[in-house]
């Protein structure tokens, strides 16, 4: 996973006050926003009780509960610095519990544990009720969305929706498909979702561009999906729960290849920070633990990140400081341009949790 998207948030000098909490509004409670603003005076007691300032404390409750126009169940994510705003995202689902932190870095690996596996993909959802028969009227018509799962779910794609008379639907399918096949090549799409009317959806299929045919899978019982919501949302569930992006795979296979023969890969944390040092890492693995105590120690810089203070003051580093080594890891990678890879535990269970892929091999470990 590419993490240009926290690269605003790492332009701010620290320290930051990091808040997720659940911001839905389903229609099985009274009174949502009382119980958003409920929740918030919690986070915002434990945020007092961990030093922040009133600033940075204020400016997170102007944002907390603004997406009001998010259906379903989702969550926010808030972080501030020095009485401003560092970034807002929203949660494709609400955290498993609500929390609040204060610190010199932001805590930014529950953000980017919901954003995997960052699946690019098209949902295609083509309906027609009528006689199976090009001779009939009626028409049938098709929607399409093309994104990132799981973002979608809170911020939408773009949305395709055309009505077509059935006679024409066999000239119309090979039009649609040219332009689908645009909308996949730019959020360059590993997947091709396809719902709907059996016969209205195999004529599209069968005049897709070669391209995107070998990418498609077929589902039934598509369902309505909840406007503001992903298409075809509890389908792309199913399909994609446990799966890596491709481009992630692509990465975890190159790691297990370097590491077999010894080559330019790492494990273990000790390894792993040693090569983001150097900015040797181009791509880290981290089975996600989200109740791990491991800390690191950092300075200033990305770069600055050891396993003691002491050794990150022998590097002539004066300003340190103590953190979560999620934390620390994370921000190590936005600054040395490096990707992340949350690999579930079932897949590969990593030595200390930690493994990485180096853009290049240790001289002195080769023959």
């Amino acid at each position: 996973m590419r993490l240009s998207f926290l690269e605003p948030l790492y332009k701010r000098p620290g320290p930051f006050a990091s808040v997720y909490l659940d911001t839905s509004r389903d229609t099985a409670r009274e009174d949502p926003d009382a119980a958003v603003e409920l929740r918030w005076r919690h986070l915002r007691d434990a945020l007092m009780s961990e030093g922040a300032d009133p600033d940075s404390i204020t400016a997170v409750a102007r944002m907390v509960g603004c997406d009001t126009d998010v259906p379903g169940a989702h969550g926010q994510a808030v972080f501030t610095a020095h009485g401003r705003l560092a970034l807002l995202d929203e949660l494709p689902v609400p955290p498993a519990r609500d929390t609040a932190h204060f610190g010199t870095l932001p805590d930014t690996m529950p953000l980017i544990v919901q954003r995997a596996p960052a699946i690019r993909y098209l949902a295609i959802h083509v309906r027609y009720g009528g006689r199976h028969s090009t001779g009939a009227t009626g028409t049938v018509r098709i929607d399409a969305e093309a994104g990132i799962w799981p973002l979608t779910k809170v911020t939408p794609g773009y949305r395709l929706h055309e009505e077509i008379p059935v006679a024409d639907w066999l000239y119309a399918a090979d039009v649609i498909g040219r332009e689908l096949e645009g909308h996949a090549r730019r959020v360059e799409a590993e997947a091709v979702v396809v719902a709907g009317d059996v016969w209205a959806r195999g004529i599209l299929v069968n005049r897709l561009p070669a391209s995107l045919r070998g990418q498609v899978t077929t589902v039934e019982g598509a369902g309505e999906s909840q406007p503001g919501r992903a298409l075809l949302e509890h389908r792309l569930e199913s399909l994609f729960s446990g799966r890596m992006a491709a481009h992630d795979r692509a990465l975890l296979d190159a790691f297990l290849a370097q590491q077999a023969r010894d080559g330019a890969a790492a494990e273990g944390l000790s390894a792993a920070v040693s090569a983001l040092q150097r900015g040797r890492v181009k791509a880290l693995f981290l089975n996600n633990h989200p109740e791990s105590t491991l800390r690191l120690w950092v300075g200033p810089q990305p770069r600055h990140i050891a396993l003691t203070e002491q050794e990150l003051r022998s590097y002539g580093v004066e300003d340190v400081r103590e953190e979560r080594a999620d934390a620390a890891l994370t921000r190590a990678l936005v600054g040395t341009r490096s990707e992340l890879v949350v690999v579930p535990e079932q897949q590969l269970r990593l030595r200390e949790g930690v493994g990485a892929l180096l853009r290049y091999a240790d001289p002195s470990s080769l023959p």
